[in-house]
């Protein structure tokens, strides 16, 4: 037992999860055979307990439980405990949850297993508090009956975990239960009508509380609504994005979304904020600021992307993975004000206007202290406040600013400051995309240095050419997941249309040959989650299900078809294809779990408009054409772009044997390679793209 103010093993670790529990009474193991070959010898089975840094209630038990003597003598006498983040060990979280739910019917975290020391699951839950409360056990009574269980019925429990194991090798691999359906476009109608029926007229989103921001949703409606013409998915984008932004999910003060809404109104949040929730949303907002022209839009997505450079970013480029919701030991102590606090800060007739638009009242809005939301416009608090509109904007604006700074002088919450490659490679897309639409060079600038940080400290070199999961601090770990080299194929390809840096391109091109060598079902039906000569788990899982981070399987696919019309290799499409066809009759009838592998079907649907441009990309005759090409929103448009002369060995097929007309930057406008007359003028190429 490790003896109060002395460290576990987790103080060799690197995640600032496990770092957190380091102090713990409890005898814990990271993941890995040191731990099974005890319990094995000891005859001891394995606690498995699952969270991550930003996780609310992940901090309640550690207080609670993790942190009581008594509770982690019974943990230590009775099992081999391992604790895992489930962010660095997204295989071990997902086979895992998916037992919780077999065995329990709902999942979340912290997620506590208890496995046989050959990994089979046989008992689970989420959160347990220290004594009987919440209608839950206590934990202490909980390690007891399972421990008692393993002693007098072992034949009962070994059995129970074979059946686990059974079921979830029957449930998880989704395409191997389906037959293929021929792909057409009325699979994107039907998944429509059913977020339609979903969708919460009032408030926006979909469903009731708890509410998520569900990015892919609103993608795959922007989508549907090009395709479509329909007004109906637009407006429902735009009631989402409107709600949120001016409601408490979103971070009135320092820019940013907070994780979901605890409410149907987007009011009080879950306080953490998460790299890949950011990234996401940065895209939505940008995307939707092209297919309306609402500077609102544009607005939101660049102080997404502004807080993300201020508070998420490393050094050398680098993005962390999460900000906690506690700070002082408290939930969101950190957002919340009073109008006591704000008058003292703004003054009383300015700190009054203040309050007025942000719902801040002395009752309060949550707990007796108030989340920050706008609930009137700025005409409306002119009025009533005598004031003329000019002046009530500059009260808010400077507001903000003043409050901010004097917010920055509290507790600040915890940082995770992780890199996953993964959710590197969504925001690195964020950026490389915001920074064309906006042709905003400091947006640009900041994923390439993203994508030089991966490329020199994530890089294994070889044949082929690998990737790690993880570093921090410039220790570097971990086998990449599907999900790592997909996600970062689809940044770079992003970035090399955005730049026209042929580096790039290829670059993303290494990780989809590694890709295919290390992932590919030989099947066919798509890739698994983990690398042929990944750590041997109890089963190999398949990512199919979009949820908060889409699954590695969607972006493959879209990588895939996006790789193929840069090149004209087929065989890449052929792959994609497959794959979708095989899961089609599933995207149809439940669009909340494949919301990106709809949009990657809408994109399999199309004929891709290729948009080449030739030219210096500093030239401001370049950056006028490419201005022209990212202003309307047109999700299956292929861009690329490079500099002349281009060779006949470009790595870019699409760009080769184009050049310059009459010595200037020049666009050309094609499909599936055949290209119409190439034009130079900003406006023949806006007629160009219009027909």
């Amino acid at each position: 037992m490790t003896t109060p103010g002395r460290t576990n093993r987790l103080a060799q670790e690197t995640s600032p999860y496990l770092l957190q529990h380091r102090f713990n009474p409890v005898d814990w193991y990271p993941w890995g055979e040191e731990a099974f070959a005890r319990a094995r010898e000891e005859d001891k089975p394995i606690l498995l307990s699952v969270g991550y840094s930003a996780c609310h209630w992940c901090h309640v038990m550690e207080r609670e439980c993790f942190e009581n003597e008594a509770i982690a003598d019974i943990m230590n006498r009775h099992f081999v405990n391992v604790k895992v983040d489930r962010e660095e060990r997204p295989d071990i979280d997902a086979i895992y949850m998916q037992a919780v739910q077999l065995m329990t019917g709902q999942g979340g975290w912290p997620m506590t297993v208890f496995l046989t020391p050959e990994g089979r699951p046989f008992y689970a839950g989420t959160y347990f508090p220290p004594e009987d409360r919440y209608g839950r056990p206590g934990f202490p009574r909980v390690l007891e009956a399972v421990a008692e269980a393993w002693r007098e019925r072992r034949v009962e429990v070994i059995q129970q975990g074979e059946e686990v194991l059974r079921h979830l090798k029957e449930s998880t691999d989704l395409a191997a239960h389906q037959t293929e359906t021929v792909l057409t476009g009325q699979v994107l109608e039907r998944a429509f009508e059913t977020l339609a029926r979903q969708f919460d007229p009032h408030h926006g989103g979909f469903g009731y509380a708890p509410k998520f921001p569900q990015p892919a949703n609103l993608d795959f409606l922007l989508r549907f609504h090009a395709r479509s013409r329909r007004q109906e998915p637009l407006a429902m984008v735009e009631k989402t994005l409107q709600r949120m932004a001016l409601g408490g999910i979103y971070d009135q003060l320092g820019g940013g979304f907070h994780r979901y809404s605890t409410d149907a109104e987007w009011l009080v949040p879950h306080f953490e904020k998460m790299l890949y929730d950011n990234a996401q949303l940065a895209q939505v907002y940008a995307r939707c600021y092209q297919a309306t022209g609402k500077s609102f839009y544009r607005g939101v997505a660049e102080e997404i992307l502004d807080y993300v450079l201020r508070e998420m970013t490393g050094p050398q480029g680098e993005f962390y993975s999460a900000q906690d919701a506690d700070s002082e030991g408290e939930e969101g102590r950190f957002f919340v004000w009073t109008p006591d606090e704000v008058k003292q800060v703004l003054g009383e007739r300015d700190g009054t206007v203040f309050c007025a638009y942000y719902d801040i009242t002395h009752h309060g809005n949550w707990e007796g202290r108030n989340v920050l939301r706008v609930v009137m416009d700025v005409p409306e608090t002119a009025r009533l406040f005598g004031l003329r509109e000019e002046e009530t904007a500059r009260i808010l604006d400077e507001g903000r600013v003043r409050l901010f700074q004097h917010r920055e002088q509290r507790v600040r919450p915890g940082l995770d400051d992780k890199v996953l490659t993964a959710w590197n490679g969504l925001m690195l897309a964020a950026f490389a995309e915001c920074g064309a639409i906006f042709q905003e060079s400091t947006l640009l600038r900041a994923a390439e240095r993203n994508a030089r940080f991966v490329h020199d400290t994530l890089v294994v070199p070889g044949n082929p050419l690998r990737l790690l999961r993880t570093c921090r601090h410039g220790q570097a770990k971990l086998n990449a997941y599907l999900e790592d080299y997909a996600f970062y194929a689809d940044g770079l390809l992003h970035l090399y249309a955005a730049t026209g840096d042929v580096q790039w391109f290829t670059f993303a091109q290494e990780l989809i040959r590694t890709m295919l060598a290390l992932f590919q079902d030989p099947q066919g039906d798509g890739f698994f989650a983990t690398s042929n000569d990944h750590e041997a788990l109890i089963h190999r899982l398949k990512d199919w299900d979009d949820n908060a981070i889409p699954s590695g399987n969607s972006v493959a696919m879209e990588v895939l078809l996006r790789i193929s019309a840069l090149t004209g290799d087929d065989s890449y499409r052929q792959l994609a294809a497959k794959a979708l066809r095989r899961i089609a009759t599933l995207m149809e009838r439940h669009p909340y779990s494949f919301a990106r592998m709809l949009g990657v079907l809408d994109f399999y649907l199309a004929t891709p408009e290729e948009v080449v441009i030739v030219g210096e990309p500093a030239d401001p005759r370049t950056q006028a054409l490419l201005q022209v090409v990212y202003r309307e929103y047109r999700p299956n448009r292929i861009i690329a772009v490079a500099r002349e002369p281009v060779p006949d060995d470009y790595p870019v097929p699409l760009l080769r044997h184009r050049e310059l007309r009459d010595g200037q930057p020049t666009a050309y406008v094609c499909e599936r390679f055949v290209c119409r007359e190439p034009v130079t003028a900003p406006e023949d190429l806006q007629r160009l793209l219009s027909a």
